[in-house]
């Protein structure tokens, strides 16, 4: 009998082996669906708050491990232990209880009759069993924003979590099944490609929800055809900062968007639109802040930024920041990757100044800690380089005016819009998601994209009596 294939496991942040996942086999992914159908009308038919008492216990359970929970997260993903780590399994637990709170309060309509003795009403069901295909970056708290309001709403959900990061994701589900869902509501199938596009295309599953990058929503969307999907895949995320702004709070900002998790999140700061007769001063505060970022181990005290997850993505910033230069940008800090470190991961923050729309630094989504500038020399410029992109999930605008702010917010192409704030500004309550015309998706990720919404009308008046 052949062996069964598995991934190994490897510390970013120390090159070590932390663990091992067998890849799941055909047999194991239809197996996990049929578990799913089987489970689902049994958590339809709890009541809401059922469900929501559910979810506040395995919310129990997380914020009881936080510490065990947040260390091999920090050395999983190489993000740094005492402020990343922490804030994503304190934000999962946060994930799993607002669900439960929202679900009670999920209302819908009575929708006036057009004739007499009818009444028309609206109500929500599940969509059955749930897909969810989630990334390496936020390895607990994707997926828990994802399968929270799906089992809230009734759902049966299949995990797949990155095959860079499968010991959050099956650390989530098992917490889930201590709390106790019924058997076979809450599954995890293991692997790469192969083993999700078995997931999306099997005929037990009715809907997908995925985060990741557009390349992949794309192959998603075209495999699971008429089934309901759920996408956010990826920013380009402009941070336009006007002469009129406190320009050391836009500063900060920049260099924070484009720092956390060392870059690696679909609201980074990837591009900075500094207003010309700014531009010096805005370089000379950028330049200090970014000299503030203190790179190193995840789990050392004094980490403010730790490694790159992956070789790709290393090999990207590479990549751009030799395209950039090519081009004639100018580094005027970083660039490269870091010595000294157990691994080949950790990447300098970098500032790249003199940055057009013909690199790739402006038209990729870079992924890296790197911080490109641009300048422009009028609104109307401004906001035609910030829609200069494929892809539109988050984007910010710095200034004092509010006139300008609102012209802003009304005309640049992106799902979700900051104003005086960074870029990667995140609140787990607001609607979230990709701009219409853009390949960053659609849905929203809120308790409504994780229904089916039906309407029933009742005529009471020539209903016979029993």
């Amino acid at each position: 009998m052949a062996a069964t294939a598995s991934i190994r496991v490897t510390s970013p942040a120390t090159g070590e082996e932390l663990g091992e996942v067998a890849i799941s086999t055909p047999a194991e992914i239809d197996a996990a669906v049929r578990a799913a159908r089987d489970a689902q009308p049994l958590l339809e038919e709890l009541t809401m708050h059922e469900r929501a008492a559910l979810l506040h216990r395995a919310a129990d359970i997380v914020e009881e491990r936080l510490d065990e929970l947040a260390r091999e997260l920090a050395l999983e993903q190489g993000k740094p232990l005492r402020t990343e780590a922490v804030e994503e399994i304190e934000e999962t637990a946060g994930n799993l209880r607002m669900a439960a709170e929202d679900v009670k309060r999920m209302d819908t309509a009575v929708i006036p009759a057009e004739r007499r003795g009818k009444m028309v009403f609206t109500f929500r069901k599940p969509n059955g069993v749930f897909a969810m295909i989630t990334p390496w970056n936020f390895p607990m708290m994707i997926p828990s924003e994802l399968i929270a309001p799906a089992l809230a709403t009734g759902n049966s959900v299949i995990l797949k979590p990155s095959e860079l990061t499968p010991l959050s994701g099956r650390r989530l589900v098992e917490i889930l099944e201590e709390a106790g869902l019924p058997e076979g509501a809450i599954g995890i199938v293991q692997g790469g490609r192969e083993a999700g596009e078995a997931l999306v295309t099997h005929a037990g599953v009715d809907a997908i929800g995925f985060v990741g990058s557009h390349g992949t929503g794309e192959a998603i969307v075209r495999a699971a055809g008429m089934k309901r999907t759920l996408i956010e895949a990826s920013g380009n995320g402009p941070q336009i900062v006007l002469a009129d702004a406190d320009l050391a709070a836009a500063a900060a900002a920049a260099v924070e968007g484009a720092a956390y998790l060392a870059g690696q999140v679909c609201v980074a700061t990837e591009r900075v639109l500094v207003e010309e007769r700014a531009h010096g001063e805005f370089v000379e505060l950028v330049l200090a802040r970014a000299g503030e970022v203190v790179l190193g181990h995840p789990l050392e005290e004094a980490t403010t930024m730790g490694p790159l997850n992956n070789e790709p993505v290393a090999a990207k910033m590479d990549r751009h920041l030799a395209d950039a230069g090519a081009h004639g940008a100018r580094v005027l800090a970083g660039g490269r990757r870091a010595d000294g470190f157990p691994t080949d991961l950790y990447y300098e923050m970098t500032v790249v100044d003199g940055v057009t729309p013909a690199t790739l630094l402006f038209r990729e989504e870079s992924f890296g800690p790197v911080l490109p500038i641009t300048t422009f020399r009028s609104d109307d410029e401004a906001i035609a380089l910030a829609n200069d992109s494929h892809l539109g999930l988050q984007a910010a605008v710095f200034t004092s005016s509010l006139r300008r702010a609102f012209r802003f917010v009304n005309e640049i192409r992106a799902g979700n819009i900051q104003v005086n704030e960074t870029t990667g500004y995140w609140e787990g309550r607001p609607p979230f998601g990709g701009a219409a015309g853009t390949k960053t998706g659609w849905g929203r990720i809120q308790l409504e994209d994780f229904t089916d919404l039906r309407t029933a009308t009742i005529d009471y008046l020539n209903t016979p009596e029993e």
